[in-house]
């Protein structure tokens, strides 16, 4: 199966989440056999990385988007979890800070963007200026609205600039989040993961809806592709994330550089 090709949002198309099914699987199980798919997916990523890193003339940008207790952590830590840290930084974005709100909503993820040779995880995205900003009226519309233009401009120069980019979102339903929440009440070790705008967000759950089904329809783009991941099943969503990625790294044909020096066929004494 070509993840890439059944999970990406075709430019163009007007997005209804209400046809995506969270925990839909293509006909994989978790077995072995998916097991060693992920897992042999994660060690190909691993490899590329190290070509990425030595090439040193283009970046992979990954950005992750879903509802609250999602997946976006998880994720990174089984998908990435063969990635070697020098050439690999995650990012997450948070509340702005008062330096950040001091700039354009754009300056803070721009600053976090992957040199070259080295791989970007954004945990949230410039997208929280349609999402979050949208639901809770914190701008005006005609200002928030803006904002998609805007991301794909900013979208557009980076993969002029030689930056690759990936993003997910991470689709999970109402009852999956019910769930995960009730799982991290009963677990006192995950406690310390919620705080109480995790539940007071429950309440504007299709007002999110609406705002993902919007950014996922004007946001996707030949340059910066959308993907829907079902991410009910969290095995799942580690396979199609980690497939789409290797699959990518693949297809930019990433070669080692010719050595700076002649080389000696042996060492000098």
């Amino acid at each position: 199966m070509d993840f890439r090709e059944k999970l990406m949002v075709r430019p163009g198309h007007k997005v209804k989440l209400k046809d995506y099914d969270p925990d839909e699987t293509f006909g994989f199980k978790k077995d072995n056999e998916s097991e060693a798919l992920t897992a042999k997916s994660t060690a190909r990523l691993d490899e590329l990385q190290y070509i990425l890193y030595a090439e040193n003339r283009r970046a992979l940008l990954i950005m992750l988007q879903a509802m609250d207790c999602g997946g976006k952590d998880g994720t990174i830590r089984h998908v990435m979890s063969g990635a070697n840290p020098q050439g690999c930084k995650v990012t997450s974005f948070k509340v702005p800070s008062s330096e950040e709100a001091a700039h354009d909503f754009l300056w803070r993820y721009h600053k976090a963007v992957p040199a070259r040779g080295e791989i970007g995880i954004f945990n949230r995205s410039p997208y929280e200026q349609v999402l979050v900003v949208r639901v809770h009226k914190l701008l005006p519309k005609k200002e928030w609205s803006a904002a998609y233009e805007q991301i794909n401009m900013m979208e557009r120069f980076l993969a002029e600039n030689d930056v690759t980019i990936l993003k997910f979102f991470l689709h999970i339903s109402k009852d999956e989040q019910k769930r995960r929440f009730q799982q991290r009440i009963d677990e006192p070790e995950k406690h310390w993961k919620l705080s109480p705008a995790d539940f007071a967000e429950r309440q504007y759950w299709d007002d999110y809806i609406a705002a993902y089904e919007a950014a996922l329809s004007r946001c996707s783009t030949k340059y910066a592709p959308w993907f829907i991941i079902p991410a009910n099943k969290k095995w799942f969503r580690n396979l199609a994330v980690s497939r789409i990625i290797a699959e990518t790294l693949e297809s930019m044909n990433l070669k080692f550089p010719k050595p700076a020096i002649d080389l000696p066929k042996k060492v000098p004494e």
